[in-house]
């Protein structure tokens, strides 16, 4: 069964860096698209980062030049490198993926649980 799991969430002041993690595991061939989402409570989740297997990146807006993400594809580990945290970067941050798993090569979309970031003063 494929799971993915995120860790490096915490609590930080304003200012501060956090590296999420976000590794998958299970019976994978292939991994096209993996993001970060996050969601405050009582809030839509967005979208704050994407990576597909050819390279290709986007950020959102309200993270651009303060994040970078990255992606190990022989770990199947996606991660976020967050820089200058502000509080209404608050939120629980899910990691997404689009994996095709073997015999019969069958894909959908995964989600992780979650993990909690607070950037408080």
């Amino acid at each position: 069964q494929v799971q993915l799991v995120e860790s490096g969430g915490g609590l930080v002041h304003p200012g501060g860096s956090l590296r999420l993690s976000c590794t998958a595991s299970g019976r994978i061939s292939r991994i096209y698209a993996m993001g970060w989402y996050r969601q405050a409570p009582g809030k839509r989740r967005e979208l704050v980062a994407l990576t597909t297997s050819d390279g290709r990146t986007n950020l959102a807006d309200s993270v651009q030049g303060r994040c970078t993400v990255s992606r190990d594809n022989a770990k199947n580990t996606l991660y976020l490198q967050m820089n200058d945290l502000r509080p209404g970067d608050t939120a629980v941050y899910y990691c997404n993926a689009d994996i095709t798993e073997p015999s019969p090569f069958s894909s959908r979309i995964y989600w992780g649980r979650g993990t909690q970031v607070t950037v408080s003063t």
